[in-house]
């Protein structure tokens, strides 16, 4: 097979064959949680939020209230499908140090260790409750490597100032995680072609396979098996959408009815022109969803572009951003002044900025959602974190951070509700690892206690 050259039907061989893995390796899958979290989800976005001003306005991300009560900032709006699966977490701080820095900011989130002298906490838990799985970690980046960027724009940590770089390419991520090799002890065989040369879905190929592999499997297991090749039909047809409109990010012309996915599309400034960043951001998050419904691993950080972000978001055909005469890049528009103005140009497009983010992490929640597990739903057993490195985008303020968890943990979060807790992060950082069933007192500095009330 062409190094330049990744077909989908070679993208759907490793679905398929990752997905048998998953229906066959059963033991930890029928167990239920237990009050414990399965997988834990870290969903960044750069340039923090719309918080308290310097005129003394108020923040315009918070949620107020509780259950029935509970309302949503307009900045917050793209989630009120799923607001009662969300706990809204304020008043957690970041500490002093570096104060008023990205960098510093970015070494803080997962680590709470002033300087970033730490492991953050989705390395401690990959290496602990995750150490079994068959990929341990899981770092995606949706243009995270632009312009080149040097280690203090990552935010996973894998010890003491050792950051680990996340994989911008969808299509490498994919061969990574699903390609030919051995996967849950079953091996995928190289594929003959890189051409999609029929009509036929490469998961209907592959059924005789799969239904002798369901009859061989018990009833709650050929149900799971049918439900992962749902959701893989729903990515086939998403692989093929994005493989004819990468470039132009216009539909397919008719001469597309049998597109391949070109490698070489999702490589050099095609993976980093800013008008594809929507939908390699969607390609990974849907690797992501995909990868943890196969169970190939508990633990994964998708990561959105980079602090001080040069992302020009007004070309995101589509979106409310979406302006072809006016390039707004996200640390631009974070940069609106002292005044919380809906007159500037500025202010008003950060707000749309920080919607459009929220709605991707509202896509991520609705993802797992979507698929039944044990007694619920992905969702259901699942923790998911949404984080940046600053709380407002201006004062690049480490204070009253903009944190939301969504997911039930397995039964031991109780969403719905605001926490508001003046304390450091790291007492968060700790409670999730406490979801996932790992007893640590606390995370980096900090009062070495969990969050209380977030977890029970």
């Amino acid at each position: 097979m062409s190094a330049r050259s990744f077909s989908r039907r070679a993208l759907l061989r490793g679905l398929v064959a990752g997905t048998a893995a998953a229906a066959m390796t059963t033991a930890s899958r029928r167990a239920m949680s237990n009050g414990r979290a399965r997988r834990v989800i870290v969903f960044y976005f750069p340039d923090g939020i719309a918080g308290r001003s310097q005129d003394g306005m108020g923040t315009l991300w918070w949620a107020t209230g509780a259950g029935s009560s509970l309302a949503l900032s307009e900045i917050l709006q793209p989630l009120e499908a799923r607001k009662n699966d969300c706990v809204f977490v304020r008043g957690l701080h970041m500490g002093s140090t570096d104060e008023g820095s990205h960098p510093g900011g970015a070494k803080k989130l997962l680590t709470n260790k002033d300087g970033g002298g730490g492991t953050s906490i989705d390395h401690f838990i990959a290496n602990t409750v995750g150490r079994e799985a068959m990929h341990r970690h899981v770092y995606l980046g949706a243009q995270a490597n632009a312009n080149n960027a040097s280690g203090d724009k990552f935010i996973s940590y894998a010890s003491a100032g050792v950051t680990v770089t996340p994989e911008d390419d969808p299509i490498r991520a994919f061969r990574r995680l699903f390609g030919s090799g051995t996967v849950g002890g079953m091996t995928t065989p190289a594929p003959t072609n890189t051409d999609l040369d029929d009509d036929r879905s490469v998961i209907d190929s592959a059924l005789g396979d799969l239904n002798e592999l369901s009859s061989r499997a018990g009833a709650s297991e050929s149900a799971k098996l049918s439900l992962h090749l749902e959701a893989l039909r729903e990515l086939e047809a998403r692989l093929r959408a994005m493989s004819t409109g990468m470039m132009m990010g216009t539909p397919p012309p008719a001469s597309c009815a049998m597109p391949r996915l070109e490698y070489a599309e999702l490589t050099g400034s095609a993976l980093y022109a800013p008008e594809n960043f929507p939908r390699i951001l969607r390609a990974q998050t849907d690797l992501m969803v995909t990868a943890m419904a196969c169970g190939l691993t508990k633990v994964g950080v998708i990561q959105g572009s980079q602090h001080t972000s040069e992302l020009i978001m007004s070309r995101f055909m589509g979106s409310e951003m979406y302006d072809p005469g006016f390039d707004m890049r996200s640390h631009q528009a974070s940069h609106y002044g002292a005044r919380q103005d809906r007159a500037n140009r500025l202010f008003t497009d950060y707000l749309k900025q920080r919607r459009w983010w929220v709605a991707q992490f509202a896509y991520l929640l609705e993802q797992l959602r979507a698929r039944p597990e044990g007694d619920g739903t992905m969702l259901d057993h699942s923790v998911v974190l949404l984080c940046s490195e600053v709380s407002d985008g201006n004062t690049h303020s480490h204070a009253d951070m903009p944190f939301v968890v969504a997911g039930r943990g397995g039964g031991c979060i109780s969403p719905g509700r605001v926490i508001e807790q003046n304390r450091r992060h790291g007492d968060l950082l700790a409670a999730i690892a406490g979801a996932m069933g790992e007893r640590v007192s606390g995370w980096g500095d900090g009062s070495g206690e969990w969050l209380p009330g977030l977890v029970s």
